[in-house]
């Protein structure tokens, strides 16, 4: 790798640490490639994103951002797991560390908040962005489904009370 390609690896890096909601921070020796691939994908299908990068260019990337405080969790073989939903990659992350115990998740940093290796974890059982949106309609749209049935139901009773003298009477014309 030289000079220029550093140089763009480090504004890249820059660039998502500006961005970015949640950034997690995991070993991964001893991983295969296909695992790793598994972890890609599900990121991927998650929203979020997975990078192994050299440690000393992320260092050096992480300068003047918010999520500073990781620069020291960068030893040994460190993958970089990002995305710009605050809950979208511990989940994946803790998910995958459940299943492989080589995926070592040190730690995080949320915004300007730090987050240990049971952050991560607690981020990971909240709901999603697209959870809460969802409970939210639901809430909201409640009350006016419940208006429409309140202002519709005399007007079902009165029609039903009606049909049932309608059905009386043509049983006492027919009796007759």
């Amino acid at each position: 790798m030289d000079r220029t390609e550093k140089k763009e690896l480090i504004d890249e890096l820059n660039g998502v640490f500006q961005k970015t909601a949640v950034v997690v921070v995991a070993h991964y020796s001893g991983l295969t490639v296909a695992q790793l691939q598994r972890l890609r994908k599900q990121m991927r299908e998650a929203g979020a994103k997975v990078q192994v990068t050299k440690n000393r260019l992320t260092k050096i990337a992480l300068e003047g951002t918010d999520v500073a405080s990781i620069g020291s969790l960068l030893t040994g073989p460190t993958i970089l797991a990002y995305s710009d939903d605050p809950v979208a990659a511990p989940k994946v992350a803790a998910a995958f560390a459940k299943d492989f115990e080589k995926f070592v998740i040190l730690g995080g940093a949320m915004g300007k908040t730090a987050l240990d290796p049971n952050g991560v974890r607690a981020l990971a059982t909240m709901p999603s962005l697209d959870e809460l949106r969802g409970k939210l309609i639901g809430l909201i749209q409640a009350p006016a489904t419940k208006l429409a049935q309140l202002t519709t139901a005399p007007q079902a009773k009165l029609a039903r009370v009606f049909q049932a003298y309608a059905d009386k009477d043509g049983a006492e014309k027919d009796a007759a």
